[in-house]
């Protein structure tokens, strides 16, 4: 006992032991690794499955889920806990690690298993994680009071999942990517294993056992970090078919440019973006109807299109003095800059001096701009996710009305109206919802079949009566047949896009489902 100053006996606070501190530092890596594993798998549902709130959400919801089970599982762990600790984290070390590996490979090779085995690991490392931290727990109440230990225990729990929240969009994924993330933090739950066995050696029983099962485990991890690299070539050289020159993971999206008879071909979250052989009728038709028909655009914006082939469309016309692209990832518009291959395709329309680049998402720059242009030209993926969806909304299009001149126009790619006929006249219903006149016209692009675009404006749309010259799709002749819908892609009654529905993320997956089926 030891005396306040006011003469109060107080008794004496035991400094925390070595094997206290340890299993608390313990805790701050399993909660990190278990997020780790869920956010690794939301990110490859979304890359592969699409719609990236409906995969998160179905993720999150099953590894909660399987959590809670683990939690329940663990009041049958009665004897030997410190065992079941050491072997429980050397199951989540190879099922949680190798997770984002087997997930790639096997929708390069078995695709029609990717969603039953990706919910099946989900499941397992859910069940896993949720026994981890119950067993901690006990193994701690030996010399922790509970209250301490309960305030403890969620303290380092709550702060490994805050650390890994912020590293894993910003730096993991970015540097690492997906599969080498995910083994290195398996490395991390066979490094707490190894801790473990140190920490209880006294207690375990069939040491040998454990030690050969941990120096396995961390064997096997780390010959797959090594590998990472030809684990995820292995697997996208698959899917992909032709040989792969660029892939990158950023924040936003997997950038994969491939190289065959087709030329190069550019994959974002393994949807093609273009074709080298035949880039140039998507981009001549989204570009030159609203430029030609303009008569004397000076102030253009490109709004997406990082790969700068819709920006040299655009350079064609020497009365352009600025053109602004806003492109929300730097690494495209660094790679279709930098690459020699790439850059000659987009004709170095990136190192312009006409041209200023802002990477930043168009949403957010359109509500904070004040600039106002001749032309803007929305060169955007489709809406397969929410996040891009929001880009295709009436709140959208309203901000795009006040950036657009009152003589000017906007040109919107919009999905194909024979494969999506209810997308792309939603998109039209959503124009005319904040004023636009829309005029929709379409073409065909043998890599994505027939391709529908619109034209948004204030005044009445007229046909230009010439183009700029070397063009090798379009002519003065060819435009009028575009803006022509044959029975099978004629108007069709459909809804608004608003934030607060976004229905067209959900029919657009709906009518592009059907075409595999």
């Amino acid at each position: 006992m030891a005396l306040n100053s006011e003469g109060v006996a107080q008794r004496a606070v035991p400094s925390p032991r070595p094997v206290e501190v340890a299993l608390l530092a313990s805790v701050f890596v399993v909660a990190a690794c278990g997020l780790v594993y869920e956010l690794a798998a939301g990110a490859l549902a979304s890359y592969v499955l699409g719609d990236s709130v409906l995969q998160f959400s179905t993720i999150i919801g099953s590894y909660l889920f399987a959590m809670g089970l683990g939690s329940w599982l663990s009041r049958f762990f009665e004897r030997q806990l410190p065992a079941h600790f050491l072997r429980i984290e050397l199951l989540v070390a190879l099922v949680g690690g190798l997770m984002p590996a087997v997930l790639f490979i096997s929708n390069a090779y078995l695709p029609g298993a990717f969603r039953w085995l990706l919910y099946g690991l989900v499941l397992c490392v859910g069940t896993l994680v949720g026994l981890e931290i119950p067993l901690v727990m006990r193994i701690l109440k030996r010399n922790v009071a509970l209250k301490d230990l309960v305030s403890q225990v969620l303290t380092f729990d709550y702060l490994g999942a805050l650390a890994v929240s912020v590293a894993f969009p910003l730096v993991l994924v970015p540097q690492l990517g997906l599969v080498r993330t995910g083994l290195l933090f398996g490395l991390m739950n066979g490094a707490v294993a190894l801790w473990a066995l140190w920490l209880f050696r006294h207690e375990l029983r069939r040491l040998h056992a454990h030690i050969v099962a941990c120096l396995l485990t961390l064997a096997v991890l780390a010959a797959g970090f090594a590998g990472a690299g030809q684990i995820t070539t292995l697997a996208e050289d698959k899917f992909y078919q032709d040989r792969i020159v660029f892939a990158a993971t950023s924040p936003w999206q997997r950038i994969v440019v491939t190289h065959g008879r087709a030329g190069h071909r550019l994959f974002l979250n393994g949807n093609l973006q273009f074709s080298e052989r035949d880039e140039y009728r998507y981009h001549e038709a989204l570009v030159h109807p609203v430029m030609a028909a303009h008569g004397a655009p000076r102030k253009v914006a490109v709004l997406g299109g990082g790969d700068g082939m819709a920006v040299r469309e655009v350079l064609r016309y020497p009365g352009v003095e600025s053109v602004t692209l806003v492109e929300l990832d730097p690494n495209m518009t660094q790679l279709f800059s930098q690459h020699e291959a790439l850059s000659r395709l987009n004709g170095g329309s990136l190192q312009s001096p006409r041209l200023k680049i802002v990477n930043a998402d168009a949403f957010k720059w359109l509500e904070e701009t004040s600039e106002v242009f001749d032309v803007v030209i929305v060169d955007f993926p489709d809406p397969t996710n929410f996040s891009i969806g929001k880009l295709y909304t009436q709140s959208f299009y309203a901000l795009l009305d006040q950036r657009l001149a009152a003589s000017g126009y906007a040109v919107i790619q919009t999905t194909s109206p024979l494969i999506a006929r209810q997308s792309f006249w939603t998109v039209v219903a959503t124009l005319e919802s904040v004023g636009f006149k829309a005029t929709p016209y379409h073409a065909h692009v043998p890599s994505f079949g027939e391709w529908g675009f619109i034209i948004a404006s204030r005044r009445p749309y007229r046909l230009p009566a010439a183009l700029p010259a070397g063009l090798k799709f379009l002519t003065p002749q060819s435009l009028a047949p575009l803006f022509d819908f044959p029975r099978d892609m004629a108007r069709v009654p459909a809804e608004v896009n608003r934030l607060s529905n976004q229905v067209l993320v959900t029919t657009y997956e709906q009518e592009w489902g059907k075409v595999g089926q």
